[in-house]
């Protein structure tokens, strides 16, 4: 077999136009994200350093899904979207602009706690399960070292993050996501 065939192969230059090799590349992130997103709903968080490392790969492995489907399997990304009920299409396009804001600023310009709240438990004393988090709103992000057009860019994904993120679960926001992203990959696949 060739070895840029199998699954989890390393993509290059040379072997990225091969469909089958995107195909794998897919399905192992489709899988990797679902995994994810699973721990934010069995884990607990008795380690606080911990859950916020889980919903920050889960940050990761949504927007890598998106942006490979986006960029790899564009008709069936359209397709799945154009589907959708014209308000259920909006939150899930602002959704994702929310998770890219996330995306770009957790860890490198806003703490995890920044972004996250954390609930107690229904007996009062210990976290809820991680997907039971919330959101927290965010202050409008510094725009004046941005271009006119990156301006625009970061305000759109701020205005998405408050509109669809902030004051929701976690659990709610990945559901959603996965939903549509696991929905969108089956014609890529």
């Amino acid at each position: 077999m060739n070895p840029d065939k199998r699954v989890g192969a390393r993509l290059t230059p040379e072997n990225t136009d091969d469909p089958q090799t995107q195909e794998s590349a897919l399905a192992w992130s489709i899988i990797a994200m679902r995994e994810t997103i699973e721990r934010l709903g069995k884990g607990r968080a008795s380690d606080r350093p911990q859950a916020f490392a889980v919903i920050g790969e889960a940050v990761w492995w949504v927007t890598i899904v998106d942006a490979t489907l986006v960029r790899y399997h564009p008709e069936a990304y359209d397709t799945a979207l154009g589907g959708l009920p014209s308000a259920r299409r909006r939150l899930i396009e602002a959704t994702f602009a929310g998770l890219r804001f996330v995306r770009n600023r957790m860890g490198y310009y806003a703490d995890h706690a920044d972004f996250i709240q954390p609930e107690t438990g229904v007996d009062g004393e210990r976290d809820a399960p991680i997907a039971a988090w919330t959101w927290k709103s965010m202050p409008k992000p510094p725009l004046d070292t941005l271009p006119p057009r990156g301006q625009v860019w970061e305000m759109n994904r701020y205005w998405a993050y408050e509109d669809c993120l902030a004051g929701h679960t976690v659990g709610e926001t990945f559901e959603r996501a996965a939903a549509f992203l696991t929905l969108a990959s089956v014609p890529a696949a």
